[in-house]
């Protein structure tokens, strides 16, 4: 079974859904608004906002996607032959996001150290498009929603493994410290005389939000509810015809489908032609 981002914008559009907590607390018993948040997310890619109980669900879930993670290692979803998916939420519109370890990834590698056997198992893939989906969210109201995708937001890898090779490499030049090996920036281990002490030396990443990014091609929104979508065009042009045609014939001045020029990931001199869609609801 297939799915795709056009898809999840057609059933938000169709069936908006903002009290998250409310929506999925009765018949799911769920009251953390960051777990609501990802199981929405994979409600309007699977089309199963409407099922009631998470045994359902998640059979459902099983046809769509190859690879569902966790917190502490990228991505949280993995559509069979399609996206790779890292879901966030923060509580406001300027807020930054945390990206802990994990530096932002134009596109997720099979080859990635931070990602587990099992995600690079699930299927056969060398690179996948990563879609960063940002909610924000307002006691348990789901206020803003942002898609983006990682070549419109982040820089080549080799911005960020610069930064931290040279950090880790830094610390290693020190002397009369006995280093592990880890995935971290470092670790040191024996650090007192009895050798029982050890210290981690980790990287917390954090990224401003698409909101703030790219403010200049969509507006800041006084919408009760607003939804924007970002992609490069070619990717956009790669979608199946039926769903761009689905989205396309929606009519109703709440949304939109634009080409915007947003500023490259890797220079910002240099302009990409991307699609912008967006929605936006009042109560």
């Amino acid at each position: 079974m297939n799915t795709n981002l056009l898809i999840a914008l057609k059933n938000i559009v169709d069936k908006p859904v903002t009290s998250l907590v409310s929506h999925y607390s009765s018949s799911n018993r769920m009251n953390n608004v960051g777990e609501a948040l990802e199981l929405y997310v994979k409600d309007i890619f699977c089309n199963s906002l409407a099922v009631e109980t998470l045994a359902e669900k998640n059979e459902i879930f099983s046809h769509y996607f190859s690879y569902i993670g966790n917190q502490n290692n990228p991505p949280d979803l993995m559509i069979q032959g399609g996206d790779a998916i890292e879901v966030k939420k923060i509580e406001s519109l300027n807020s930054g996001i945390a990206l802990n370890s994990s530096y932002p990834k134009n596109k997720l590698h099979s080859d990635s150290v931070m990602i587990t056997k099992a995600c690079r198992d699930c299927e056969d893939w060398t690179e996948k498009d990563l879609l960063y989906v940002v909610g924000v969210t307002k006691n348990g109201i789901l206020k803003s929603l942002w898609f983006v995708y990682g070549d419109c937001y982040a820089a080549d890898n080799e911005t960020y493994e610069r930064i931290r090779t040279k950090i880790s490499s830094g610390l290693r030049e020190l002397t009369d410290v006995e280093f592990a090996e880890t995935n971290e920036l470092g670790r040191v281990n024996r650090v007192d005389p009895l050798g029982i002490t050890y210290l981690r030396i980790r990287g917390m990443w954090h990224i401003e939000n698409p909101n703030k990014v790219f403010d200049y091609v969509a507006e800041n929104s006084a919408a009760d509810f607003s939804v924007n979508a970002l992609m490069l065009k070619s990717k956009y042009d790669a979608f199946p015809a039926e769903d761009k045609h689905a989205l396309e014939s929606i009519q109703t001045s709440d949304f939109s489908i634009k080409t915007v020029a947003i500023k490259s990931p890797d220079n910002p001199a240099k302009l990409l032609d991307a699609i912008l869609i967006s929605f936006r609801q009042n109560a």
